[in-house]
């Protein structure tokens, strides 16, 4: 009676950690072998259940990458909307918290993983084209866009576009993944997010200086 007692917290245990072991299948299985060439089989082998026990949690391979963008990438795009959407102010610090953010996170082995198999999958899958969009551009670019607006109308940034200055923060981090991870070129040292980020926020917040005329 008491050992079939102690085995049923275990039990639980493992059924609740299904989900999470069958992305971490995935996620290895889309990095060496592309998401296109994955099989919902083969994440199923990989992660040792059977093909239902996948379905059980996951309706499909798009569901299993869905499932990625939201336990890896997603948390920043939501962390990024709640801090800008009410902020007022300086947007300087905002800035310079969401940039290094996003730097700590992409230094992170899995969640850089998700976001170069959404570079390179997009353009040819509309539906996961779709889904970045809808987990993370949708709600990071307009808060980011409201952040810069709010600023240059309180004078502490130039007076520039927002929708397109929120593009120019977040670009360099991208182009800076798909040269490294994509096409092989690697800076001296290895990736050097961190680096590339304090680099980019020097020249950003130079061009965001505000010019006397701009002043209020």
């Amino acid at each position: 009676m008491i050992t079939k007692t102690s085995k049923e917290p275990k039990f639980r245990r493992r059924a609740e950690a299904r989900p999470d072991e069958v992305l971490d299948a995935a996620l290895s299985l889309f990095t060496e072998k592309g998401y296109a060439r994955t099989t919902v089989d083969q994440v199923a082998k990989r992660a040792g259940f059977s093909k239902g026990t996948v379905y059980l949690y996951f309706a499909s391979k798009e569901a299993i990458l869905e499932g990625l963008v939201q336990r890896t990438v997603e948390p920043i795009a939501e962390a990024a909307f709640e801090t800008m959407t009410h902020y007022r102010g300086d947007p300087h610090p905002v800035l310079a918290q969401f940039l290094r953010a996003m730097a700590q996170a992409m230094a992170e082995p899995r969640t850089r993983a998700v976001t170069i198999i959404i570079l390179q999958e997009a353009a040819t899958a509309p539906n996961i084209a779709a889904l970045y969009r809808k987990s993370v551009l949708d709600r990071a670019l307009p808060a980011m866009t409201a952040l810069l607006t709010q600023g240059v109308a309180g004078g502490h940034i130039r007076s520039i576009d927002p929708e397109l200055t929120a593009r120019s923060v977040i670009g360099p981090v991208i182009a800076h993944l798909l040269l490294s991870e994509i096409f092989g070129v690697h800076p001296e040292g290895g990736l050097q997010m961190d680096r590339l980020v304090e680099n980019h926020l020097t020249l950003l917040f130079a061009g965001l200086e505000p010019d006397k005329g701009d002043a209020p």
